[in-house]
């Protein structure tokens, strides 16, 4: 009878491990990058690995775009939908096309520096882990979203699957292999009774966060179809991270993106980051028809700029990722609150979407007028020291690298009346030992109160005074940098949030 008794307690405790393997919460944000390969896709799937502790990998689709597509390789010819690339490239049977392999290169030179980022961070994922989730999509025409594809079952499996935790689908090329998953669903799911109860599970956990429309999927398709699926659109702040970062990027901080600082970061840092593209680095991008980068020459008479050797070249789609890592500024929930990833403002016609522009352009001190990029702009210095850290977690042990400091306060909502005074004192910590200095600001574009509030700081605790105009109702963002002395300096955040009574 014990025996009996013994198994059947054995089995129900395996049924109870295999559901919980089948149903796992997750803690940090899941997620699935689309991309199409270009140069600036490369450049932004490299930093994106060394980040890949900070949320879980779902996927890695390669995807098309109106300025990648492979063909169908019968000599089909298409001209692509959008206007631009239509005037560009008229009528063709591929376009630009970096091949699939590149994908797996990175990820199997991330393999290498795997050992040593294992050192920094216990969570970095195995190279095995991420090269098991690569997938190819919808890549035979920009916007192609006829067939399945391996991409778009995977992406479809993900969506239905029973965890309910947010599945961000970064869009760094087209919106066409997702479109083609929520096509496949709907065909499978419109007219049964399930389909009210699987739109609405879709639309509850799936979050775009897309750079552009690089096809017409999206306008199409998903938005007339899908209209509940949230949607994270960055058109504008994403160019500080783009081609046209010269033009978008205030002179002072010019120095974190040229060769100076970026040949460091790119140059004797293991075989990641050798792979990524820089002017005048001698690497010709994959599939480009004209290489206008990798010779120096060429990079001083490139059409958008000048640049000398090492300088960056594009990161368009880096906000996608910068927005899921957890630095303190509790943006993941709040895209119109701000944080690397930007800040994106609900539209005022579509509730399930949210978007930059005027709405979240933030005043530029450096130019001293309101800047439609700047509220990416403005954490360009930590996001690239950070990036420094990250290619030295490539090579270096911890004792020898740094690592970000932390800092909490006691209460990030505070319930406040016009003129009161509120003394903040946070409490910091450093990993590596490194002395921790605070900033206090307030994010004045974000809160709803447009006066400005006093602070008056001593050591790392500040007063701040409520203004006395406050009208009730109104928030005031207190942004609290915390940055550490070590080489290169680092920085994270705590946000308070008051609310006036």
């Amino acid at each position: 009878m014990k025996k009996k008794v013994l198994l059947f307690f054995t089995l129900l405790l395996m049924i109870l491990e295999v559901g919980i393997a089948q149903n796992p919460k997750s803690v940090k944000p899941r997620t699935i990058v689309t991309t199409d390969g270009e140069l600036d896709d490369v450049d932004s799937f490299i930093r994106m690995l060394l980040y890949t502790n900070e949320y879980k990998v779902e996927g890695l689709i390669v995807s098309s775009s109106q300025w990648h597509y492979k063909g169908d390789g019968k000599g089909t010819k298409f001209i692509s939908e959008m206007e631009m690339t239509k005037k560009l490239y008229g009528e063709r049977t591929e376009l630009r096309w970096p091949g699939e392999e590149w994908i797996y290169d990175l990820v199997d030179a991330y393999g290498k520096v795997y050992p040593n980022l294992i050192k920094h961070s216990k969570d970095y994922p195995t190279h095995k882990y991420l090269r098991d989730r690569i997938r190819i999509g919808n890549i035979d025409f920009e916007g192609e979203m006829a067939k399945d594809t391996p991409g778009s079952d995977f992406i479809k499996a993900k969506l239905l699957d029973d965890d309910m935790s947010p599945l961000y689908l970064q869009v760094w090329g087209g919106t066409n292999t997702i479109a083609r998953a929520l096509k496949s669903i709907e065909d499978t799911y419109k007219n049964t009774p399930q389909w009210s109860e699987i739109y609405k599970k879709v639309c509850q956990k799936t979050i775009l966060y897309a750079i552009l429309d690089q096809d017409a999927t999206y306008k199409k398709y998903i938005e007339p179809n899908w209209k509940d699926i949230k949607v994270y659109y960055n058109s504008n702040q994403f160019w500080s991270f783009a081609y046209f970062w010269k033009r978008s990027v205030p002179k002072e901080l010019h120095p974190y993106l040229e060769g100076k600082f970026m040949g460091n970061v790119i140059n004797n840092h293991g075989p990641l980051l050798k792979m990524y593209y820089s002017y005048g680095d001698g690497n010709p991008p994959q599939g480009e028809i004209e290489d206008i980068y990798s010779s120096m020459e060429k990079a001083k008479k490139n059409q958008w700029g000048s640049f000398g050797q090492y300088d960056f070249i594009s990161e368009g789609d880096s906000p996608a990722f910068l927005h899921l890592v957890d630095i303190g500024l509790n943006n993941l929930a709040n895209p119109q609150d701000g944080g690397w990833g930007g800040r994106l403002v609900q539209s005022t016609t579509t509730p399930s979407r949210w978007e930059d522009g005027e709405a979240a352009s933030d005043y530029n001190p450096f130019t001293q007028k309101i800047d439609k990029a700047f509220a990416q702009t403005r954490w360009i210095p930590a996001i690239q020291n950070d990036f420094a850290a990250r290619a030295d977690w490539c090579i270096k042990d911890f004792k020898n690298a740094n690592h970000a400091p932390k800092v909490s306060v006691a209460s990030k909502q505070l319930s406040v009346i016009s003129g009161q005074k509120i003394v903040i004192n946070p409490q910091t910590s450093d990993p590596d030992g490194n002395k921790v200095s605070l900033k206090f600001w307030q994010y004045k574009e974000v809160g709803t109160c447009k006066e400005e509030v006093s602070i008056i700081q001593t050591g790392n605790s500040a007063a701040i005074t409520v203004p006395a105009a406050a009208k009730s109702g109104d928030t005031i963002h207190i942004i609290i940098e915390a940055e550490d002395n070590g080489l290169p300096a680092l920085t994270r955040y705590q946000r308070v949030v008051m609310t006036v009574k």
